[in-house]
Parts: C-alpha cells; sequence; structure tokens
C-alpha cells in the first residue's frame, strides 16, 4: 500500500509538473492546481475534485471573452457577439484547446478510468476550465486574461471569422485599418420617405476616399450595405448593393407614397 501511495503521489507530482510547464505558471497553492487537475473518480470525494473549479472557470472563462470581444470588436452589435462568444467557449472549443496544450496529459484520474485511451472531449473540456480558475484564484484576472489570449487566438478568429460574412462594418475596419491603416466612417448623402418609413443613402469613406452609397431601411442597415459596397469596391468586385440617383419627380412621389427608386432600397408596401 505504501508503495502504491508513493507511485501515485509521485505521479501526482510529475503532472502538477508538467502542467505548470505547459501553462507557462508556476503556483504558489499547488494544492489549488491539483484539485483542478482532479477528476471526480481520482478523488476521496467529490469536493476535492476540480467540479467546484470548474464551475468557477466556467464563469472567468466567459467575462474573459466577453471582455475582449468588447474591446477588439467594437462594430458588432449584442447578438453578434453572443454567438461569437458561444462558439468560443463552447466544449467542443475548450475541449480542442485542453488538447493542443496537452493538459489530458496531466489528468489525474481513477482507476476506473482508462488511461491507455483518449479521454472524452468533455472530462478534458472540463478540466480547461477548472485550470482557468485555479489561475484566477492564484494568480490574478490579469494573469488568466494573457494565457487566454494566447490559448483562444484561433478559436475567437474563426468565430469572428464565421459572423463577418453578417458584418460587412466590421470586416471594412478591420481591413482599413490592417491594410490602409485608416478607420472608416460614414456619411449620410440622402434620406427619404415619410417620417415613420424613411431610408437613408449613406456612403462609406476610408482615408477621404468615399465609396458607392447604398440605401437601408435605417442607418445602420445602411451603413452595413455601405461598408458591403466598399468591401467590393476595394476587392475589385460587383457592388452588392448599388444605388442611383433619386429623380426629383420620383421623390416627390415618394413623399406621398412612400414608394422608391432606387434599384437597391428596402421593399415597402405600396401606399
Amino acid at each position: 500500500m505504501d508503495s502504491t501511495a508513493g507511485e501515485e503521489g509521485s505521479d501526482q507530482a510529475s503532472k502538477l509538473a508538467l502542467c505548470e510547464q505547459i501553462i507557462g505558471y508556476q503556483f504558489k497553492d499547488q494544492s489549488l492546481l491539483l484539485s483542478a487537475l482532479t477528476h471526480a473518480s481520482g478523488a476521496s470525494h467529490r469536493l476535492e475534485s476540480n467540479e467546484r473549479l470548474e464551475f468557477l472557470g466556467d464563469a472567468v472563462l466567459g467575462l474573459t471573452v466577453c471582455h475582449w470581444l468588447y474591446e477588439d470588436y467594437p462594430e458588432y452589435n449584442e447578438g453578434d457577439l453572443t454567438k461569437i462568444k458561444s462558439a468560443v467557449v463552447s466544449r467542443r472549443s475548450c475541449g480542442k484547446v485542453a488538447c493542443r496544450l496537452g493538459l489530458d496529459r496531466c489528468l489525474i484520474v481513477g482507476r476506473g478510468v482508462t488511461r491507455n485511451r483518449s479521454f472524452p472531449r468533455s472530462l478534458v473540456s472540463d478540466v480547461f476550465e477548472s485550470v482557468v480558475a485555479a489561475i484566477f484564484i492564484d494568480g490574478g484576472a490579469d494573469v488568466v486574461r494573457d494565457r487566454l489570449r494566447t490559448w483562444l487566438t484561433d478559436e475567437v478568429a474563426a468565430a469572428v471569422e464565421s459572423q463577418g460574412a453578417s458584418n460587412f462594418k466590421s470586416s471594412l475596419q478591420q481591413y482599413a485599418q490592417r491594410e490602409l491603416a485608416s478607420t472608416p466612417v460614414y456619411r449620410l448623402v440622402d434620406e427619404s420617405g415619410p417620417d415613420h418609413r424613411k431610408s437613408f443613402l449613406i456612403a462609406a469613406v476610408v482615408d477621404r476616399r468615399e465609396f458607392i452609397a447604398a440605401w437601408g431601411s435605417n442607418k445602420k442597415d445602411a451603413e452595413q450595405r455601405a461598408a458591403a459596397n466598399a468591401l467590393a469596391e476595394l476587392h475589385d468586385q460587383p457592388l452588392p448593393h448599388p444605388s442611383q440617383p433619386v429623380e426629383p419627380e420620383q421623390k416627390s412621389d415618394s413623399d406621398s407614397t412612400g414608394e422608391h427608386a432606387s434599384i437597391d432600397r428596402p421593399e415597402q408596401a405600396s401606399g
């Protein structure tokens, strides 16, 4: 029994050391890391497992990623940010990152859990969250933030790219800042229709270059369409939202009927 206990203690110590090497952080309180790596099957009772730390880590991970997205993607609305955050902190994403780091090699499990095959992704995802919580308690929010920004960079980029197809303003801003060292602004060119059903013609302007304007049923929609036009022009692609000047007599009709002459204005019911 003493020999077995000694072997287990040595195995635990090596896993703690490996984990610290992987995450680039040395714990002041080693018991926190031990708890973070210990699955319920390998604990003497559940309160010594990583389940409580997993609970905290889920919140720390969510808050850190939300703050990251809020700071770095000001053009994304709440709905887009929520979708991106959900993808980044999902079990699938966390499990993939944990395996890529090698945290699965640090897991402390009971004899009933097979050790000669890969662990379930959900189990590895849990240890990722518990390690995040342990770092947060031992080292603070800044230490966690710096590591998550490194570990989750690819996941955030992929999630943002998947949303980029519907958020042209963000895509244009990223392109303009990266390639042109400039930030887009949006100019109201024209507006049409009665107060309760106005349409807006808006153009994107990047580094004093004004791109083809686009109509929208509200300013946010028009800005998204204008950004899509700008991206198309920048990449020599067909305009997704071409527009044409409103003829005077048509504008007069528009004032009375709410109908629009632009070939790409939002469809509206005839008066």
